[in-house]
């Protein structure tokens, strides 16, 4: 995967969790994070604050799952 096609897919998603990136890319979570920062350090994307994630605190919810990602444009 490129840089290119995760652009486009984050346009046509406008906001999508890490989890669904990774399962529609089939890549590891860790990779994609690292092309995701690029994006965000080019004022593309940004990662929302999701606080506490599914709002319960028992924190068995996967990070993965609860890490949402939105394009800018």
């Amino acid at each position: 995967m490129i840089l290119s096609e995760l652009r486009d897919y984050l346009k046509i998603q406008h906001r999508v969790s890490l989890a669904e990136m990774a399962n529609h890319f089939d890549i590891d979570a860790d990779a994609l994070r690292g092309m995701l920062a690029k994006w965000i350090s080019k004022g593309k994307v940004k990662q929302l604050d999701m606080g506490g994630a599914c709002g319960s605190t028992c924190s068995k919810c996967d990070p993965a799952l609860t890490e949402i990602y939105e394009w800018l444009e």
